[in-house]
């Protein structure tokens, strides 16, 4: 990659700003170049699906590895692929947390690298937030505030999304993600990993009303998630023998959705009227959750809202896009420090009140 094009500094003040970003969170190595216009001029993801499979979930270690393999060729193929050089960019963008922190600190690293290489500012982004502000990357007429459920692999939460930088966390897990448990549910049932899509596909051909699953928390006024009693009579219903594992997969993603469902109603009745309803995060590619939604969102005369599904999983355009967004929200931003450090914790709502159990990690 050159640091620059002939044509960069003319070229500069007549386009829209462009963020190169850099996702490596968890197991998706990815890069991404997008316009605060809203458009992705190129990315790149690459799954580390065969290394975690006979696992059966995310080795740290081995995705740290891979991380540091496959960043660098796909940086250089996003830049070829958009015929652009480092120097026609406005700013790096890298995941600096929340995440697995031997594979943050390879992207950020090599994010420090480049703004210094290239003398362009550096943006530290939160990976919540880019999960967050996502579903505004591709639908231009998403407006503040709204509320979103966040929800994948690591984190369960309802968020009042009231600008950039500017989130109040409603709910959290007390114990774990939806996401691990759609994943611990695969597991059971010995259907490989990842496990959110192949609990998904097994689950068409069951009965979710055949399994009697509990639904943590549903009703209780408490406004948090819990899973960790769903995933444990997940176990219990397969290790008794009595129950079709078509049946257990549809029963837990029912079980699942009503408790989505429930803690979204409560959550709905204690704020002020929201005109959007914002689901985003890996397990917002699921259809069954996205219908569920979608149904609620419509009964309190809600738009639903849901980013596509390429935006719903790890990506680097929607840490990109939460860059162009800081840019947008503060002109004179100037970046983050080189020496910013990486986060494997790092809450959206740093005022939140920590909960029982778990959820203080959220």
């Amino acid at each position: 990659m050159n640091s620059a094009s002939p044509k960069a500094a003319s070229d500069a003040a007549a386009r829209p700003r462009i963020v190169l970003g850099v996702e490596t969170s968890c197991d998706e190595t990815a890069v991404a170049l997008v316009t605060e216009g809203r458009t992705i001029l190129a990315q790149r993801i690459a799954s580390q699906d065969e290394e975690h499979a006979p696992y059966g979930g995310v080795v740290p270690e081995i995705a740290a590895r891979a991380h540091a393999v496959k960043l660098a060729p796909m940086l250089e193929a996003v830049m070829d692929e958009a015929g652009m050089a480092l120097g026609d960019v406005d700013a790096i963008a890298a995941t600096a947390g929340p995440g697995l922190i031997g594979g943050v600190m390879v992207g950020l690293v090599s994010a420090k690298a480049l703004a210094m290489a290239a003398d362009k500012p550096l943006l530290a982004i939160n990976h919540l937030e880019g999960h967050a502000l996502s579903p505004r990357l591709a639908d231009d007429e998403l407006e503040f505030p709204y509320l979103l459920l966040l929800v994948s692999g690591g984190h369960c939460q309802i968020l009042n999304v009231e600008g950039v930088g500017e989130y109040q966390r409603l709910a959290t897990t007390i114990d774990d993600a939806l996401g691990e448990a759609f994943d611990k549910t695969a597991k059971i049932l010995g259907l490989g990993y990842p496990g959110g899509p192949a609990v998904e596909r097994l689950a068409l051909d069951g009965d979710p009303n055949a399994v009697p699953l509990p639904r943590p928390l549903k009703g209780s006024k408490e406004p948090h998630f819990s899973f960790a009693g769903l995933k444990s009579a997940v176990l219990r219903a397969h290790e008794s023998g009595e129950h079709k594992p078509a049946d257990i997969a549809a029963s837990f993603q029912q079980a699942a959705i009503e408790c989505l469902v429930d803690r979204l109603e409560l959550a709905l009745s204690n704020s002020a009227p929201f005109p959007a309803l914002v689901v985003a995060g890996g397990v917002a590619a699921n259809n069954a959750v996205r219908s569920a939604l979608e149904s609620l969102a419509a009964k309190n005369d809600m738009r639903f809202v849901a980013p596509p599904l390429a935006l719903c999983t790890d990506n680097a355009a929607m840490i990109a896009w939460a860059g162009c967004e800081r840019l947008a929200a503060d002109p004179s931003f100037a970046g983050d420090p080189l020496d910013i450090k990486a986060r494997p914790r790092w809450p959206l709502d740093s005022e939140a009140e920590k909960v029982r159990g778990a959820g203080v990690k959220a």
